[in-house]
C-alpha cells in the first residue's frame, strides 16, 4: 500500500509557525531590554551602532543579490523532461575577475569606516575628562576616582555630558568590561592597561557585566552604572568624600566593634577604621543599592545571610566564613548598612 502523501498545507503551516517563533524572539521587547545594544546612550555607543548598521545594510544587499542570482539560476537552468545534457564549460575569466573586484570594493567600503572608528576610539581623552580606574577582580569590580581620591565597588557613578576615560586593568585573570547601552566591551587583562573613552548622553541607570569567562562566579560579576546630571554627580562626590557615618543605635555600635576585632579589617577598607585592599571598599557601603556585584539588594537581612554563608550566596566567593551567626551577623549587618 502506498503511503499517503502529506498534504502540502501541513509543511506550509509548520514553516509559517517556525518563522513566527523566530520573529517573536526578535520582538520589540528586546529593543527595551536592560542589556540591549541597539539603543545607545553615549557618543561611543552611537558611533558603534552607526558602523554596525552600515555593515548590516551592505550585508543585506549582498544577500539579496547573491540569493536572487541563485534563485534565478535554479529556475533558468532547472532540469526539464526530454532536455539534453547542457554544454559543459569550465571557468569564465570575465565573470571571475568581476566578482573578485566587486567584493574587494565592498570590503574596502566596509573597511574604511571600520578603520576610522578604530582610530577614533584610540584618540587621547579631553583635558577635562573624568578618569576612572577600573579593576576587574574575581568576582567584583573596583572603581577608583583619582581626581577625587576614593574608590567604590560594583556601582559606577559618572556625569552626563562629560567625557569619561576608563582605564582598565586586572589584578588576577582576564575579564571583560561591558556596558551594553553605553557602548564598549573591552578586555581587562593582567599586566596591561586598556582604555575606553565615552560621553554619556543623559542621566539614567544601566546594567554592566563581565563578558569574559573568569571562573565560577563569572555570571555573577555584574555592576550598575548610574549616570547623574552634573549637579547630582558633584553632590554624590561630596557625599563619598565625607568620612563614614558613626552608628547611632546599640546594635550598630556592637557591629562596629565586631568589625574592628575580626578579620574583616584585613581585607576591607573603611576610612578611619581599617585599610585592607583585597576586598570592596565599605566606607559608604550603606549608600549602595545592591551588593555582591549587583547580586542582592542591600538590606540588613541579606547582608546578615551573606556574612553567615558567603559561598552559598555567591558560589566561589573569596570571602571566608568568619563563624558569625545570629546576633553577631545581625549586628555587623546593621553597622555596614548604616555606612551612608
Amino acid at each position: 500500500m502506498r503511503r499517503a502523501r502529506l498534504p502540502l498545507r501541513v509543511p506550509t503551516v509548520l514553516l509559517l509557525v517556525a518563522i513566527a517563533v523566530v520573529l517573536s524572539s526578535c520582538g520589540w521587547s528586546l529593543w527595551d531590554a536592560p542589556m540591549t545594544t541597539v539603543k545607545p546612550k553615549s557618543d561611543f555607543g552611537k558611533a558603534t551602532q552607526d558602523l554596525f548598521m552600515l555593515i548590516s545594510w551592505w550585508t543585506l544587499g549582498i544577500f539579496i543579490v547573491v540569493e536572487g542570482a541563485l534563485v534565478w539560476a535554479c529556475l533558468r537552468f532547472r532540469e526539464k523532461p526530454g532536455q539534453p545534457i547542457p554544454k559543459q564549460v569550465h571557468g569564465h575569466t570575465v565573470l571571475e575577475v568581476s566578482w573578485t573586484i566587486a567584493f574587494a570594493v565592498i570590503l574596502l567600503i566596509i573597511g574604511i569606516p571600520t578603520i576610522q572608528m578604530i582610530f577614533k576610539t584610540q584618540e587621547p581623552e579631553a583635558a577635562n575628562a573624568l578618569r576612572v580606574d577600573v579593576a576587574g577582580r574575581q568576582w567584583w569590580w573596583e572603581f577608583t576616582y583619582p581626581e577625587y581620591k576614593f574608590s567604590t565597588a560594583n556601582e559606577l557613578h559618572i556625569p552626563a555630558g562629560r567625557q569619561v576615560a576608563f582605564y582598565l586593568h586586572a589584578p588576577d585573570v582576564i575579564h571583560s568590561f561591558w556596558m551594553p547601552q553605553l557602548g564598549g566591551k573591552r578586555d581587562v587583562v593582567p599586566h596591561r592597561t586598556n582604555r575606553i573613552t565615552l560621553t554619556p548622553d543623559a542621566p539614567g541607570e544601566f546594567p554592566g557585566q563581565c563578558a569574559e569567562y573568569c571562573g565560577m562566579s563569572h555570571a555573577n560579576m555584574r555592576f550598575r552604572v548610574i549616570v547623574h546630571s552634573k549637579e547630582n554627580f558633584e553632590q554624590w562626590v561630596a557625599e563619598q568624600r565625607k568620612p563614614p557615618a558613626e552608628p547611632t543605635d546599640e546594635l550598630g555600635k556592637k557591629g562596629q566593634e565586631l568589625f574592628a576585632q575580626s578579620a574583616c579589617v584585613g581585607c576591607h577598607t573603611i576610612r578611619g577604621v581599617s585599610g585592607g585592599a583585597m576586598a570592596p571598599d565599605l566606607t559608604h557601603f550603606g549608600s549602595r543599592k545592591t551588593f555582591g556585584a549587583n547580586l542582592m539588594m542591600n538590606t540588613p537581612e541579606n547582608v546578615a545571610k551573606w556574612i553567615e554563608n558567603p559561598t552559598h550566596m555567591k558560589p566561589g566567593a573569596l570571602m571566608p566564613d568568619l563563624g558569625m551567626r545570629g546576633e553577631q551577623s545581625k549586628a555587623l549587618a546593621a553597622y555596614l548598612t548604616s555606612l551612608k
